[in-house]
């Protein structure tokens, strides 16, 4: 019978560093003495004498370590071993057996196991060689505890990253920040100009309000109006007094977000504003002073579109006076990691999910990938994969279709449920589907279903209580 609370719970490593090993073995006795021997503190051990309720325990608790007979009624120690690292190839799995042969070894090292052990098993060798793995293990999450806290110390003003490229950028922004007037900020699509707008802004004296307009999103007859503002009877349809956005943010910053595509007129009016500090609304003969700093941001290359006459070579000398660039993802990849621990926490949030995690072949996928969308892809990857991921960790088949197609891993379970046209669905409603369907095709089995969608039973009667399954 197994045991559903750890057999032996020993004090955690230095901070709260913990580790979790599941054994599973139909011998009572064999069980027990596996688990004293390794017992040690910051290790949790979970112990089951039958391997279905041993993988129950593994997708429960999410173990760094497995420990499996290779002869069990009903499964076999290889088929243990295929399951788990299915769940997660980052698993340390140690196969046990008093049944020792070269070819069942050598089978299971390349499915995957991290170590074959012959029974009886010496305590001196039980010791040493899982002892590695644990140690190995405990680093891996004191390395991890690390990133959390770096994840929090390499953020200035909301921006993830600790690559030279970003601590340039960052620097750049607060030498900046207290003296500019107008600063132009260049960058891919998706990198993030924004949050650097944002940054300047925060980073700067002023005190007054950030106001934004996206300059590819404005109606061309509309730009002075929006910039400048109007008053009554200016133009047909002027009902009122209309104060524009150089007004709005007065004291404060503006944004003109893809500056790149302001029409030529708009941009000599802009210049002018610039030079001047005085804005004058359509229709009326009064200039108003007016104090406020400038952020452009493009991400288009300006001096070609100067030599073919669509920007203004004046304006551009003006705002470039001082210019920002941000980096493509492609070019900071060492941030990649922090990025991801960012975004699955903020999402995990969003979601009201427990979601710990990527597995390591996932890790694997977002690392090949080149991000022509740059950060905000990678956010959109994240959110995608959080929502539509069951358990605590981001699997392949969580992943949008453009990063599966990168693997040529058979998707999970899951992840042929997920993709039956149900991408539209609600968080709510798809999570009701996959419980509905997984325990339609375990015939009303709780155990069954919860090891086809890879959770514990105690998250499945959760989850099922939670959808009215129960």
């Amino acid at each position: 019978m197994a045991s559903t609370q750890p057999f032996i719970r020993m004090p955690l490593y230095e901070e709260n560093v913990s580790i979790s090993l599941v054994i599973i073995d139909d011998n009572p006795r064999s069980l027990e003495f596996v688990a004293a021997a390794l017992a040690r503190d910051g290790v949790q051990i979970f112990t089951a004498t039958h391997p279905e309720e041993g993988l129950d325990l593994v997708y429960s608790h999410h173990p760094q370590i497995v420990m499996t007979d290779l002869v069990m009624p009903s499964m076999s120690g290889l088929e243990v071993l295929e399951k788990v690292i299915e769940f997660d190839p980052a698993t340390d799995v140690v196969l046990m057996t008093a049944h020792y042969t070269t070819d069942t070894a050598v089978e299971a090292i390349r499915k995957g196991a991290a170590d074959y052990l012959n029974k009886p098993i010496s305590l001196a060798v039980l010791r040493e060689r899982v002892g590695r793995l644990i140690d190995t293990a405990l680093q891996r999450q004191q390395i991890a505890r690390v990133d959390d806290a770096l994840v929090q110390k390499a953020q200035f003003e909301g921006i993830v990253g600790r690559s030279p490229q970003m601590w340039e950028m960052f620097s750049r922004i607060r030498r900046i920040a207290p003296h500019y007037r107008s600063v132009l900020v260049t960058g891919e699509t998706g990198t993030g100009k924004d949050l650097v707008a944002q940054a300047l802004h925060r980073s700067s004296p002023v005190r007054g309000k950030f106001a934004v307009l996206n300059c590819s999103a404005v109606v061309e007859t509309l730009f002075e109006s929006e910039l400048f503002g109007h008053v009554r009877g200016a133009f047909t349809g002027a009902d009122r007094d209309k104060i524009g956005l150089f007004e709005f943010a007065n004291g404060g910053t503006l944004f003109l977000d893809e500056i790149g595509d302001m029409p030529l007129a708009t941009q000599a009016k802009l210049l002018r504003v610039l030079q001047n500090q005085e804005v004058q609304r359509v229709g009326s003969l009064s200039p108003q002073k007016i104090d406020v700093r400038v952020v452009a941001a493009t991400n288009k290359d300006l001096r070609h579109a100067i030599a073919e006459g669509k920007f203004r070579e004046d304006l551009y000398y003006r705002l470039s006076m001082v210019e920002i660039h941000v980096p493509p993802l492609a070019e900071r990849m060492e941030d990649l990691p922090l990025l991801l621990r960012h975004f699955i926490d903020k999402f995990s949030r969003q979601y009201g999910k427990k979601i710990h995690g990527l597995t390591q072949r996932a890790q694997i996928l977002f690392s090949r990938h080149n991000w022509p969308g740059n950060v905000r892809e990678l956010e959109n990857a994240v959110g995608h994969a959080c929502m539509m991921a069951i358990g605590e960790m981001i699997d392949v088949g969580d992943l949008p279709e453009s990063l599966q197609h990168l693997s040529t891993a058979k998707p999970a379970e899951t992840a042929d449920i997920s993709r039956n046209g149900k991408e539209t669905l609600s968080l709510e409603e798809h999570e009701k589907s996959l419980l509905a369907e997984a325990l339609t095709q375990a015939g009303g089995n709780q155990s069954k279903a919860a090891r086809a969608l890879r959770i514990g039973r105690d998250a499945l009667r959760y989850k099922m209580k939670k959808y009215g399954l129960l």
